[in-house]
């Protein structure tokens, strides 16, 4: 298959942004879970406030 051809082909531009989105949302989900094991070692860094958050 020449690259030409792979260039127009929308399925590979569907495929490669679902990928990149699955990939994205991946990292995004992890860094959520490390936060929130950061806030159960050292407790929020604005706890005189009335339990919210920001």
């Amino acid at each position: 298959m020449e690259v030409k051809h792979l260039i127009k082909d929308k399925k590979f531009w569907f495929a490669s942004f679902l990928i990149a989105w699955a990939a994205g949302l991946q990292g995004h989900m992890m860094w959520l879970q490390k936060q929130e094991a950061f806030k159960q070692k050292f407790g929020t860094l604005n706890e005189n406030e009335d339990g919210e958050e920001h």
